[in-house]
Protein backbone atom coordinates (compact mmCIF):
# COMPACT_ATOMS: atom_id res chain seq x y z
CA UNK A 1 0.00 0.00 0.00
CA UNK A 2 1.24 3.02 -0.96
CA UNK A 3 1.81 5.82 2.03
CA UNK A 4 1.69 9.36 2.70
CA UNK A 5 5.04 10.20 1.95
CA UNK A 6 5.13 8.25 -1.46
CA UNK A 7 1.86 9.75 -2.56
CA UNK A 8 2.47 13.26 -1.51
CA UNK A 9 5.55 13.65 -4.10
CA UNK A 10 3.67 11.78 -7.28
CA UNK A 11 1.11 13.95 -6.41
CA UNK A 12 3.20 16.61 -6.81
CA UNK A 13 4.91 14.96 -10.16
CA UNK A 14 1.01 14.55 -11.57
CA UNK A 15 0.31 18.21 -10.79
CA UNK A 16 3.67 19.14 -12.80
CA UNK A 17 3.20 17.14 -15.57
CA UNK A 18 -0.53 18.47 -16.13
CA UNK A 19 0.79 22.06 -15.39
CA UNK A 20 3.36 21.21 -17.78
CA UNK A 21 0.92 19.87 -20.88
CA UNK A 22 -1.19 23.20 -20.47
CA UNK A 23 1.79 25.61 -20.76
CA UNK A 24 3.00 23.86 -24.20
CA UNK A 25 -0.99 24.55 -26.11
CA UNK A 26 -0.61 24.06 -29.64
CA UNK A 27 2.32 21.75 -29.99
CA UNK A 28 2.10 18.30 -31.33
CA UNK A 29 3.58 15.10 -31.39
CA UNK A 30 4.14 12.96 -34.28
CA UNK A 31 4.43 9.31 -32.90
CA UNK A 32 3.55 5.54 -34.98
CA UNK A 33 1.75 3.14 -33.39
CA UNK A 34 1.30 0.17 -35.19
CA UNK A 35 3.37 -0.98 -38.67
CA UNK A 36 0.64 -0.47 -41.49
CA UNK A 37 1.20 -1.48 -44.92
CA UNK A 38 1.46 1.84 -47.12
CA UNK A 39 -0.64 0.93 -50.53
CA UNK A 40 -0.33 2.59 -54.39
CA UNK A 41 -1.77 2.10 -57.10
CA UNK A 42 -0.22 3.64 -60.73
CA UNK A 43 -1.06 3.55 -64.50
CA UNK A 44 2.12 3.12 -66.05
CA UNK A 45 3.92 4.07 -69.57
CA UNK A 46 6.91 3.39 -71.10
CA UNK A 47 9.38 3.42 -74.22
CA UNK A 48 12.11 1.00 -75.06
CA UNK A 49 14.43 0.90 -77.92
CA UNK A 50 16.63 -2.41 -78.60
CA UNK A 51 17.79 -4.76 -81.19
CA UNK A 52 16.35 -8.13 -82.56
CA UNK A 53 19.30 -10.04 -84.87
CA UNK A 54 20.98 -6.63 -85.00
CA UNK A 55 17.70 -4.47 -86.34
CA UNK A 56 16.52 -1.72 -84.82
CA UNK A 57 13.48 -2.85 -82.46
CA UNK A 58 11.11 -0.25 -80.37
CA UNK A 59 8.86 -1.28 -77.99
CA UNK A 60 5.75 0.72 -76.33
CA UNK A 61 4.14 -0.58 -73.28
CA UNK A 62 1.27 0.23 -70.49
CA UNK A 63 1.10 -1.14 -67.33
CA UNK A 64 -1.44 -1.15 -64.12
CA UNK A 65 0.15 -2.13 -61.11
CA UNK A 66 -0.63 -2.47 -57.06
CA UNK A 67 2.56 -1.03 -54.93
CA UNK A 68 2.99 -2.69 -51.34
CA UNK A 69 4.61 -0.58 -49.00
CA UNK A 70 6.79 0.84 -52.01
CA UNK A 71 8.92 -2.34 -51.92
CA UNK A 72 6.62 -4.52 -53.95
CA UNK A 73 4.57 -4.31 -57.14
CA UNK A 74 1.69 -6.73 -58.73
CA UNK A 75 0.18 -5.68 -62.03
CA UNK A 76 -0.25 -6.28 -65.17
CA UNK A 77 1.88 -5.05 -68.27
CA UNK A 78 1.19 -4.84 -72.04
CA UNK A 79 3.72 -4.32 -74.93
CA UNK A 80 4.02 -3.45 -78.60
CA UNK A 81 6.88 -4.48 -80.64
CA UNK A 82 8.03 -3.33 -84.02
CA UNK A 83 11.27 -4.46 -85.01
CA UNK A 84 12.66 -3.21 -88.92
CA UNK A 85 13.68 -6.56 -90.10
CA UNK A 86 13.16 -6.03 -93.38
CA UNK A 87 13.29 -9.80 -94.35
CA UNK A 88 12.22 -11.21 -98.26
CA UNK A 89 9.61 -13.52 -97.49
CA UNK A 90 9.68 -15.79 -100.76
CA UNK A 91 5.96 -16.73 -100.02
CA UNK A 92 4.44 -13.23 -100.15
CA UNK A 93 7.29 -11.69 -102.10
CA UNK A 94 7.32 -8.68 -99.75
CA UNK A 95 10.35 -7.66 -97.11
CA UNK A 96 8.95 -8.13 -93.69
CA UNK A 97 8.87 -6.99 -90.82
CA UNK A 98 8.01 -8.14 -87.27
CA UNK A 99 5.22 -6.90 -85.01
CA UNK A 100 4.45 -8.57 -81.80
CA UNK A 101 1.77 -8.02 -79.01
CA UNK A 102 2.20 -9.60 -75.50
CA UNK A 103 1.75 -8.74 -71.91
CA UNK A 104 0.93 -10.70 -68.81
CA UNK A 105 1.62 -10.84 -64.51
CA UNK A 106 4.07 -8.29 -63.82
CA UNK A 107 6.44 -8.17 -60.59
CA UNK A 108 8.80 -5.93 -59.48
CA UNK A 109 10.75 -6.22 -56.09
CA UNK A 110 12.17 -2.68 -55.10
CA UNK A 111 15.44 -1.65 -52.69
CA UNK A 112 15.08 2.15 -51.10
CA UNK A 113 11.59 2.59 -52.10
CA UNK A 114 11.21 5.67 -49.41
CA UNK A 115 14.48 7.23 -51.06
CA UNK A 116 14.06 9.79 -53.39
CA UNK A 117 15.72 7.40 -55.69
CA UNK A 118 15.60 3.20 -55.74
CA UNK A 119 16.44 0.42 -57.65
CA UNK A 120 13.79 -2.13 -58.64
CA UNK A 121 14.45 -5.89 -60.49
CA UNK A 122 11.00 -5.55 -62.61
CA UNK A 123 9.56 -9.30 -64.05
CA UNK A 124 7.19 -10.26 -66.91
CA UNK A 125 5.76 -13.60 -67.52
CA UNK A 126 2.84 -14.05 -69.79
CA UNK A 127 2.56 -14.25 -73.89
CA UNK A 128 1.12 -13.07 -76.57
CA UNK A 129 1.28 -13.03 -80.37
CA UNK A 130 4.03 -12.20 -83.12
CA UNK A 131 4.04 -12.03 -86.77
CA UNK A 132 5.65 -10.75 -90.31
CA UNK A 133 4.11 -7.91 -91.81
CA UNK A 134 4.99 -5.88 -95.07
CA UNK A 135 7.67 -3.55 -94.30
CA UNK A 136 7.06 -1.35 -97.54
CA UNK A 137 2.99 -1.10 -96.65
CA UNK A 138 3.93 -0.21 -93.01
CA UNK A 139 6.04 2.55 -94.39
CA UNK A 140 3.47 3.59 -96.23
CA UNK A 141 1.08 3.69 -93.28
CA UNK A 142 -1.36 1.31 -95.35
CA UNK A 143 -3.30 -0.88 -93.51
CA UNK A 144 -1.79 -4.51 -93.07
CA UNK A 145 -3.43 -7.66 -92.62
CA UNK A 146 -2.21 -11.19 -91.26
CA UNK A 147 -3.14 -14.12 -92.06
CA UNK A 148 -2.80 -17.44 -90.45
CA UNK A 149 0.44 -18.00 -91.92
CA UNK A 150 1.71 -15.17 -90.62
CA UNK A 151 1.08 -15.24 -86.61
CA UNK A 152 2.49 -17.59 -83.84
CA UNK A 153 1.88 -17.53 -80.46
CA UNK A 154 4.90 -16.94 -78.04
CA UNK A 155 5.48 -17.43 -74.69
CA UNK A 156 7.27 -14.42 -72.84
CA UNK A 157 9.50 -13.58 -69.81
CA UNK A 158 11.39 -10.34 -69.67
CA UNK A 159 13.46 -9.53 -66.60
CA UNK A 160 15.10 -6.40 -65.97
CA UNK A 161 16.39 -3.33 -64.03
CA UNK A 162 14.94 -0.24 -63.37
CA UNK A 163 16.61 2.98 -61.60
CA UNK A 164 13.50 4.95 -59.96
CA UNK A 165 13.19 9.17 -59.57
CA UNK A 166 10.39 9.87 -56.89
CA UNK A 167 9.61 12.56 -58.46
CA UNK A 168 6.22 12.99 -55.74
CA UNK A 169 3.30 11.18 -54.03
CA UNK A 170 2.03 11.25 -57.58
CA UNK A 171 4.62 11.06 -60.11
CA UNK A 172 7.42 8.17 -60.67
CA UNK A 173 9.72 7.88 -64.05
CA UNK A 174 11.92 5.42 -63.85
CA UNK A 175 15.15 4.33 -66.24
CA UNK A 176 16.28 0.87 -67.25
CA UNK A 177 17.14 -2.39 -69.19
CA UNK A 178 15.75 -5.72 -69.74
CA UNK A 179 16.31 -8.82 -71.77
CA UNK A 180 13.65 -10.30 -73.47
CA UNK A 181 13.20 -14.17 -73.60
CA UNK A 182 10.79 -16.03 -75.95
CA UNK A 183 9.73 -19.49 -76.88
CA UNK A 184 10.66 -20.56 -80.23
CA UNK A 185 8.88 -19.23 -83.30
CA UNK A 186 6.56 -22.02 -85.31
CA UNK A 187 6.36 -19.97 -88.31
CA UNK A 188 7.01 -21.09 -92.07
CA UNK A 189 10.36 -19.86 -93.51
CA UNK A 190 11.29 -17.93 -90.37
CA UNK A 191 14.65 -16.62 -90.23
CA UNK A 192 14.55 -16.00 -86.95
CA UNK A 193 13.63 -18.57 -84.25
CA UNK A 194 12.98 -16.13 -81.24
CA UNK A 195 12.48 -12.43 -80.04
CA UNK A 196 15.54 -12.74 -77.76
CA UNK A 197 17.19 -9.04 -76.62
CA UNK A 198 18.50 -6.69 -74.75
CA UNK A 199 16.75 -3.19 -74.39
CA UNK A 200 16.57 0.18 -72.87
CA UNK A 201 14.19 3.23 -71.76
CA UNK A 202 12.52 4.97 -69.71
CA UNK A 203 8.80 5.40 -68.26
CA UNK A 204 6.89 7.59 -66.24
CA UNK A 205 3.97 6.01 -63.45
CA UNK A 206 1.20 8.22 -62.61
CA UNK A 207 -1.14 7.16 -59.48
CA UNK A 208 -0.68 7.71 -55.71
CA UNK A 209 2.77 5.32 -54.13
CA UNK A 210 1.35 6.14 -50.25
CA UNK A 211 -2.17 6.30 -49.61
CA UNK A 212 -2.54 5.82 -45.86
CA UNK A 213 0.74 7.32 -44.86
CA UNK A 214 2.32 5.42 -42.05
CA UNK A 215 2.41 8.49 -39.22
CA UNK A 216 -0.20 9.81 -36.86
CA UNK A 217 -0.41 13.92 -35.39
CA UNK A 218 -1.19 14.27 -32.03
CA UNK A 219 -2.53 17.40 -30.15
CA UNK A 220 0.27 16.93 -26.52
CA UNK A 221 -2.76 18.88 -24.27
Amino acid sequence: MINQKTALPLLFLLWGLLGFAQDNDGEYITFNDRKNVVHGVYLGLSTYFGEIEGEDTYIGGLKVAYVANRQFEVGFMANILYSEQDIFNPRTVNNDDIVAVYGGLHLEPILFGKSRVSLSFPLLIGGGGMGYVDHDAVRRDENVDLDDDDIDAIFVLEPGMNVLFNVSRYVQLEAGVRYRMTSKIDLAQSPIERLNGFSGGIGVKLGVFNMGRNRYRKQLD
